[in-house]
């Protein structure tokens, strides 16, 4: 038996690339089922949004929700101000992290799960080589999810990524961030907060483009009082590390321009990890998005591959989503394909202060989608929610159809957006009108009540 086995490697049922939420999820699933497991990752167990991602970010952004309650307090109660201690700060953050991937490791052990630690890479349709071992799979999980976009400029390799920034021992004095997406607003949120001279360039005329611009220019707005100051419709042609600082030189219209900084950020979007798998030999096709799947989130070029969570080019790349994708697939692994993934309304949000959070179509989706639209927005820092706090911005738009009055968009910046905008996401999913919120009776005074005000 070992003998045949050194012959043709190692035969398991499924072998699930990724140990993310969404790897983990199919894998547990399986094992459940009596099948026979493994599972790799070349980095950490645990995934990007445990280690290096969504849940470090929210535990350092937790010291900077303090200070800008102090900051907008001062004269109204408060005194002095709280100093962010960079180094102490991350050392509660490594509480959180520093469990995850030996506990992860351990718990898929005890399942009797196979691990392996590199990416392998696809020698056929079935089959992969990893730690110098070809390893058959009757079904192969791709969950990879993303990585940083790599930019091809000269100097291109003093760039410091997402990774980077969250591991900082010491925040530089000035950080310039290449990008004005997600990742790019929110640190330099933090790094604004906390002490540091803040630059974002990016090539669009504005931040955040897939969110509601009349929020968006709010939101920079108030970003530029913080201090930071953005550099739109530029592109980056090259870096330079002078003494102490790095020299980034860009292009904006004809004219050619330089800034300086201490450190600097790739925060220009993200990408499917997959360049190490060679999909090409599995016949594993993919674009730009992710690896193209069915409803069954089956490869289409390869029945037996499936493929979930971000890298996967259905819906969009957000950690609840990833967590349902590898459920479905495990489901379909187990079942012969029977469930189709069924995306509800998805909320997202930029955790900046104010959070940025949207839900359902924006004002221009909903104009093409509907006959007629009713728009109700507002700039209320003058209610009493945003008033007591002292908050400087608080903003809305929400977009009804109007011949029915349901619900379809919901766009708000302020304090805990990134909470309230879930009342609207269970609002849309279950069709409800404005006279259904009216209706509701919630707590006085809080952040829901302010719905009823909203619609």
């Amino acid at each position: 038996m070992e003998e045949d086995e050194k012959k043709v490697g190692k035969k398991f049922d499924v072998f699930v690339i990724g140990s993310g939420v969404a790897g983990q999820t199919v894998a547990k699933a399986c094992v459940a089922a009596g099948l026979k497991v493994a599972i790799a990752d070349r980095r950490e167990y645990g995934g990007v949004c445990a280690n290096r991602g969504c849940d470090p970010k929210k535990v350092l952004l937790g010291a900077t929700e303090a200070w800008e309650k102090s900051e907008q307090l001062q004269g109204k109660g408060l005194k002095s101000m709280p100093k962010i201690k960079w180094k102490k700060l991350q050392k509660f953050k490594r509480e959180f992290t520093g469990p995850v991937p030996k506990g992860t490791e351990e718990n898929l052990k005890k399942l009797r799960i196979k691990l392996y630690h590199q990416s392998p890479k696809f020698l056929d349709e079935n089959s992969l080589t990893i730690e110098g071992k070809t390893v058959h799979a009757d079904k192969i999980v791709i969950a990879t999810g993303y990585e940083p976009r790599p930019l091809p400029f000269d100097g291109a390799k003093y760039l410091k990524e997402s990774d980077d920034f969250l591991e900082l021992k010491k925040l530089p004095k000035s950080i310039l961030f290449i990008g004005a997406g997600y990742i790019g607003m929110e640190f330099a949120h933090m790094a604004a907060r906390s002490g540091s001279k803040v630059t974002i360039i990016d090539s669009s005329e504005r931040p955040l483009g897939p969110f509601d611009s009349d929020l968006v220019n709010e939101l920079t707005e108030y970003s530029k009082k913080l201090g930071i100051k953005f550099i739109f419709k530029a592109d980056v042609k090259s870096v330079t590390k002078k003494k102490k600082k790095f020299k980034i030189s860009y292009k904006k219209g004809s004219k050619s321009e330089s800034v300086k900084a201490h450190a600097i950020f790739n925060t220009a979007g993200r990408i499917p990890s997959v360049s190490e798998l060679d999909l090409e030999k599995g016949k594993v096709d993919f674009n730009e998005n992710g690896i193209t799947v069915n409803s069954f989130l089956q490869s289409k070029t390869n029945l037996n591959v499936y493929a979930c969570g971000d890298v996967s080019d259905h819906d969009v790349p957000l950690t609840p989503l990833s967590g349902r994708q590898g459920y479905v697939v495990g489901e379909n692994i187990i079942n012969d394909n029977k469930k189709k993934l069924e995306t509800p309304v998805i909320p997202s949000v930029v955790f900046t202060l104010p959070n940025l959070a949207s839900v359902g179509y924006s004002e221009e989706e909903a104009k093409d989608r509907y006959k007629n639209v009713i728009v109700k927005k507002g700039s209320v820092s003058k209610w009493f929610n945003a008033k007591r706090i002292n908050a400087p911005v608080y903003a809305y738009k929400i977009i009804l159809n109007e011949r029915t009055e349901e619900i379809v968009g919901a766009h708000i910046l302020g304090p805990e957006a990134g909470e309230t905008i879930n009342l609207f996401a269970m609002a849309i999913n279950n069709k409800l009108t404005a006279k259904d919120i009216k209706r509701m009776i919630f707590t006085y005074p809080s952040w829901a009540n302010d719905l009823k005000s909203m619609v």
